[in-house]
C-alpha cells in the first residue's frame, strides 16, 4: 500500500536500505581516540560501546532512554519495570557515561513525569544538577480518571561549574502585541516590517515543541521520535561549533542529524539496525537540507508566529 503523496514519513525497510545500514560502524576494542567513531552510526549497546570510548571525550550528551513502559522499538521489547530496578538500570548507563564527559561537559536527560521522579534523583549523585525542563508535547491521549499526559521533562546537568551556555543562540523570538515607547521609541522590543518583537530568555518551560509528524521531512516510523527543534535547543546552549555530541541511545537519527545541521561532531549509539538505517539515510538527506522546522534565520520562533510558515 503505497503512502499519501504528502506522507514524508521515513519507513525504509532493512532490504531496502542495506547501503545505508553498511556506512554503520561496530566497536569491539578500546579506542585511544575518537577518530573511528566521529561522525559514526554506532551499532551496538551502549554499556558496552560507552566502556571502549576514550574518557573525557565528550563535549555534550543528550541521553533519551526508554521511559519505563512496556514498549516495542524495532525487534526489541522494553518491559516496564518496578522501580528500584529502573533505578538501577538508570545508575547503569549513567555510570556507562560518567568517565566519558569532559570537565566542562553537560548532559540532558530526557523521561516522562513518572520516570522523572528517579531520573533526577540519581542523575544528581553523577553530575550537578542545574534544572529540569518540562516541555509540551502537544499530543497524548486523553484518560477517563486522569490528566491527560502532554508533558514530558529533561533534566540538564553538568560537570562541573565551568561549563558552556549560549544564552543568545536560543533566545525567543516573541510578538509584541502592546508595545511600550519612551519617548517615541521602542522599549526593550524591534520595529520591523515584518512586524513587532522582543527576543526573550528562555525558561524551563517549552511550549513551542511541534512532535514529528507525517508530513514533516524529518519524521520516522519510530514510535517515541524527538524533534529536531528540541534537541537544537539543547545543542545550541550546551556546545560550540566543532564540539562532540553523543547520543547513547540514537533511536532514529535526530541527535545526530541536527549535530551535522548545526556543524558540531557526532558519535550516535543504536543497538537497533533499522533504527541505524534510518539514522543515516537521514543523514544523507541533511548533507543537502539544513533546515530545521522551528529554527528559521538562527531565531527560534514562537509555535503559529511570524516564521511558522517555514518552522
Amino acid at each position: 500500500m503505497s503512502k499519501a503523496q504528502r506522507n514524508k514519513t521515513i519507513d525504509t525497510p532493512i532490504s531496502e536500505g542495506k547501503k545505508y545500514l553498511d556506512r554503520c560502524i561496530k566497536i569491539s576494542e578500546p579506542q585511544k581516540t575518537l577518530g573511528n567513531a566521529l561522525d559514526k552510526t554506532v551499532l551496538g549497546d551502549m554499556l558496552e560501546v560507552c566502556r571502549l570510548l576514550p574518557a573525557e571525550s565528550i563535549d555534550l550528551i543528550i541521553a533519551d532512554p526508554p521511559y519505563n513502559l512496556t514498549k516495542t522499538f524495532s525487534g526489541t521489547t522494553f518491559s516496564k519495570k518496578k522501580e528500584a530496578e529502573y533505578e538501577k538500570y538508570t545508575r547503569e548507563w549513567l555510570s556507562a557515561l560518567k568517565p566519558l564527559l569532559k570537565k566542562t561537559g553537560t548532559i540532558y536527560v530526557c523521561c516522562d513525569w513518572e520516570t522523572s521522579l528517579i531520573v533526577g534523583r540519581v542523575l544528581s549523585d553523577y553530575f550537578t544538577v542545574r534544572n529540569r525542563i518540562t516541555w509540551q508535547r502537544e499530543k497524548g491521549r486523553g484518560a477517563k480518571a486522569n490528566w491527560k499526559n502532554g508533558m514530558e521533562d529533561i533534566w540538564f546537568a553538568t560537570n562541573s561549574s565551568d561549563y558552556t551556555f549560549n544564552l543568545d543562540a536560543v533566545k525567543i523570538r516573541k510578538k509584541v502585541i502592546a508595545p511600550y515607547r519612551v519617548e517615541g521609541k521602542p522599549k526593550d522590543w524591534v520595529e520591523s516590517e515584518g512586524g513587532n518583537y522582543r527576543d526573550t530568555c528562555p525558561s524551563n518551560f517549552w511550549d513551542d515543541i511541534t512532535i514529528p509528524f507525517w508530513s514533516m521531512p524529518e519524521n520516522t516510523a519510530h514510535p517515541t521520535q524527538k524533534s529536531e527543534k528540541l534537541i537544537a535547543k539543547m545543542m545550541l546552549a550546551s556546545s560550540s561549533a566543532d564540539d562532540v555530541v553523543l547520543d547513547p541511545f540514537l533511536g532514529s537519527g535526530t541527535t545526530s542529524v541536527v549535530a551535522k545541521k548545526l556543524g558540531r561532531h557526532y558519535i550516535g549509539i543504536e543497538k537497533e539496525e533499522q533504527y541505524c538505517l534510518w539514522a543515516e539515510q537521514r543523514l544523507e538527506m541533511a548533507e543537502t537540507d539544513k533546515q530545521i522546522q522551528g529554527y528559521v534565520d538562527g531565531v527560534f520562533w514562537e509555535r503559529n508566529s511570524q516564521g511558522s510558515t517555514k518552522a
